[in-house]
């Protein structure tokens, strides 16, 4: 397997642009956007987010096909990611090599959240945890500030220790047609 340092240079270079492109005036915020379906009989969920999709899904003893992972699952999924991506970022920063990165989330989900007679149990995974397992050359104390500055600048995980106010609806639709029932001759 080789380092990550080429892939550190190209991150170097686009932050560069990014950084000029802010400088000039020349980004602004973005709108982001995700739509989730469910899929027919089988009640997996489809989520769209531009031009991706990702598939989710329960296990079997929730009713699902186990086609994908859970919600809070792909959520441990989606902190591990842009910490990650954070580390990568500063490390491209900082000029820090990096020959190997791995992130592993842990948490736990009770099922029986939400469950008559369980309503002291939160219906949200609980105990989140990171491990950051990074091989690098660099002193000690430089991996130690990239921690500090992957925490302070980490979109997901800041996201998740500070909640933002989510607003929302119900609009109700119009239910599609159910197709006639062919009674045979």
């Amino acid at each position: 397997m080789s380092t990550l340092d080429a892939y550190l240079d190209d991150k170097r270079r686009a932050l560069a642009d990014r950084a000029a492109r802010i400088r000039r005036g020349a980004v602004s915020p973005v709108p982001l956007s995700a739509r989730a379906t469910v899929e027919g009989r089988s009640g997996a969920r489809r989520i769209s987010i531009r031009r991706h999709a990702v598939v989710t899904d329960s296990l079997p003893d929730f009713a699902g096909s186990d086609l994908g992972p859970g919600s809070p699952e792909l959520q441990l999924g989606v902190l591990g990611s842009c910490l990650a991506h954070t580390v990568l970022i500063q490390a491209a920063l900082q000029d820090l090599p990096i020959a190997s990165l791995e992130v592993e989330v842990t948490g736990t989900f009770d099922p029986r959240a939400g469950a008559e007679g369980f309503a002291d149990i939160p219906v949200h995974p609980q105990d989140l945890a990171y491990a950051v397992r990074i091989g690098s050359e660099a002193d000690p104390a430089r991996i130690e500030a990239l921690q500090a500055r992957v925490e302070a600048v980490c979109p997901i995980l800041n996201l998740l220790r500070l909640p933002q106010a989510v607003t929302g609806r119900f609009e109700p639709v119009e239910a599609p047609a159910h197709p006639a029932t062919e009674i045979p001759a």
